[in-house]
């Protein structure tokens, strides 16, 4: 066992990603934290985080040069955790398909990329994880986050059949199902949602500037990142991590809810919190 891990996070400009790259650095994890902008880049580097990295996970050739950098300073990768992402608001009918191809773009196909690359890296060296961030939202659906449900079920897929492919290496795949969580999520998909959907012209006008005015207050069963960051490095530590980490009360309460309720009552209560 090594006694300093090396993890690659992607997304890490802002909140979960960034905090995660923090919290590890300070535990002795050897962290390169990867984000789109160049100058979220230097940002990174500018907090201590030294081993920052440019990385667009929509771009194959950019992803395999991370891997190829990495690999030439430190000769393995232990964890490489999927966390970038985003979320596009907006109900179905009003997301047009290429709004939904942008939203698969970053969430599901630049993800599986990773994770394609990343597999032959791990086999070579006989272990590794993969951190895989899910959602609450990839348990349960919320009226108005169709495109960014659709891409969180897409991810559970992909893990679920892909731990089923890695079964009896030391490779593991992990679902992280997250819920609320203190992050810049919001105000992004409240831009996403601006951008993208006309508003103005939609049967669902009313429940958009709802929507919309009604960011700043505080969500129920908040947490701040910390409670991602510390199950990521419950994971880099445990010798068979589990297959899924539910974190924040509000993903307990919706799985459990999606068990015993039927359809047509969690419908009920999902329409109540939507």
């Amino acid at each position: 066992m090594y006694t300093q891990s090396v993890i690659v996070i992607t997304g890490c400009s802002t909140g979960i990603g960034l905090e995660t790259a923090l919290y590890l650095k300070e535990r002795f994890v050897t962290v390169y934290p990867t984000a789109r902008a160049t100058e979220d880049v230097e940002n990174l580097k500018a907090m201590g985080l030294t081993h920052a990295m440019q990385l667009d996970v929509r771009e194959p050739t950019q992803i395999a040069d991370v891997i190829t950098d990495v690999l030439a300073q430190e000769g393995r990768i232990d964890v490489w955790f999927n966390n970038a992402g985003y979320g596009q608001v907006g109900a179905v009918e009003d997301i047009r398909t290429e709004v939904l191809k942008e939203q698969f773009e970053t969430n599901v196909f630049g993800l599986h990329e990773c994770t394609r690359q990343i597999i032959p890296v791990m086999r070579k060296q006989g272990h590794g994880k993969i951190i895989q961030h899910s959602s609450v939202l990839g348990i349960v659906s919320l009226f108005g986050r169709g495109a960014y449900n659709a891409s969180k079920y897409a991810i559970e897929g992909l893990t679920d059949t892909l731990r089923l492919e890695l079964k009896g290496t030391e490779i593991y795949p992990i679902l992280l199902n997250t819920g609320p969580v203190t992050s810049r999520f919001r105000d992004t998909a409240i831009k996403m949602l601006e951008k993208y959907v006309d508003t103005e012209h939609s049967f669902f006008t009313k429940r958009y500037r709802t929507s919309i005015e009604g960011t700043s207050k505080k969500v129920p069963f908040n947490e701040e990142p910390e409670a991602v960051a510390s199950v990521v490095h419950k994971i880099i530590l445990a010798p068979k991590p589990n297959p899924r980490y539910y974190i924040t009360k509000a993903t307990y309460l919706l799985g459990y809810a999606k068990r015993i309720l039927s359809t047509s009552w969690l419908d009920t209560l999902l329409l109540k919190m939507g």
